[in-house]
């Protein structure tokens, strides 16, 4: 990280109960409820497309070898489903200052 705050989940639902009116606990309760949601769609393999902010997807990483940087022996790597997060125009430009 480049010398900036770090914002865990208790202040983010802090930050959302107060930005919405909610109680701490239904503000975590909803923040759980939006997580969970786009964990199961991801597993299904869909994408969630939240307009002004973000797309979230899978992507398949392919197998191959790496090598462990105290032995240098060869380690196979197999492949893998990744989840990954793409920055929609709004929240590019939100950080922007735009």
């Amino acid at each position: 990280m480049t010398g900036g705050y770090q914002m865990n989940k208790g202040e983010l639902v802090a930050a959302v109960a107060d930005k919405v009116g909610l109680s701490r606990g239904q503000a975590g309760e909803a923040i759980d409820a939006a997580i969970e949601a786009i964990t199961a769609a991801l597993k299904k393999g869909d994408e969630v497309k939240i307009v002004g902010f973000g797309t979230f997807v899978v992507t398949n990483r392919a197998a191959g070898e790496a090598r462990n940087p105290r032995t240098g022996e060869k380690v196979k790597v197999p492949a893998s489903k990744t989840p990954k997060f793409r920055a929609g125009a709004g929240l590019k430009e939100a950080v922007n200052g735009k």
